[in-house]
């Protein structure tokens, strides 16, 4: 494929108008010299992602998936990685030469690297991580990559936590799960390895300091900054970890596996940086 060669790529997602995607793969194909390559976003639910789709011609390279579409990803795609699979979800849909879609989920790579380069994790066995949603699937099959051996999974409600639970499963990763409410989190936090919550803003102010009894944590809330729990953390001492930082991750396996290049790092850390006041460090 000669560099010049117009390509088109999007992020789906509802709702998708802040997204931070298009600042990232802008600056990525900037960087790469494919000057015509254009990155938009489409707001689509997971009805109208797997429509918009099957509508799309040989000029589109590839999509990034957001809420509520990843689960639905899966299912538009002939080839479905294994970690994919292992999560239920796919963040990234790679468009194959003879039409066909691949699938993979580079979130568990935006986990990974928000871990080791921020959160400054080089190994362990155990880990707490609290919510059950599709971050936390996607944290837990990172956890396995990462080495890791067991997880506690503090959700609000046990019932709702099976998906999770299931990923676990799949990556060999032993977990069990508790009720949040029940949960000693300062005795949890000091004893893991690794603290990751994937809970909304607000959900835990008040834990913050128990929190950050774990020497690494990843809160994947990031605005306004500092978060409550980061503030802790880094006043005890520790080291904290973002969804910004993932998000910069994740978004450097999605550029690689449209283009067949390189990521360009730097370049996509520094346009993120800009586009968010350069409030966070976002180390490499």
């Amino acid at each position: 494929m000669a560099r010049s060669e117009p390509r088109r790529a999007a992020v789906l997602g509802s709702p998708i108008e802040h997204s931070l995607s298009p600042v990232l793969h802008g600056a990525a194909y900037a960087a790469l010299g494919l000057d015509d390559w254009t990155y938009e976003r489409v707001e689509a639910d997971a009805d109208r992602l797997v429509e918009f789709v099957a509508g799309l011609g040989p000029e589109w390279a590839g999509l990034s998936v957001t809420m509520p579409g990843k689960r639905a990803a899966l299912g538009v795609a002939s080839e479905v990685s294994e970690r994919a699979a292992a999560v239920g979800a796919a963040n990234t849909l790679v468009h194959r030469p003879d039409g066909s879609w691949a699938a993979d989920c580079t979130d568990v790579d935006g986990v990974v690297g928000a871990l080791r380069s921020a959160g400054g994790f080089t190994t362990g066995h155990s880990a707490l991580v609290l919510g059950a949603g599709g971050t936390a699937a996607a944290a837990l099959a990172a956890l396995a990559e990462l080495g890791l051996s067991e997880a506690t999974l503090a959700v609000r409600e046990p019932a709702r936590a099976r998906d999770a639970a299931e990923t676990a499963e799949r990556v060999g990763l032993r977990v069990r799960v508790e009720r949040l409410d029940r949960v000693a989190l300062a005795d949890a936090a000091a004893a893991a390895d690794v603290v990751v919550s994937t809970l909304p803003t607000g959900a835990l102010d008040a834990q913050a300091a128990e929190l950050a009894k774990a020497a690494c944590v990843l809160d994947v809330v990031y605005h306004p900054w500092p978060t409550p729990l980061a503030a802790a953390v880094t006043a005890a001492g520790g080291r904290i970890a973002t969804g910004l930082d993932m998000l910069l991750h994740q978004a450097f396996g999605q550029v690689e596996q449209f283009t067949g290049l390189s990521a360009p790092r730097e370049a996509m850390r520094d346009a993120l940086a800009a586009a968010t006041g350069g409030e966070l460090p976002l180390p490499l």
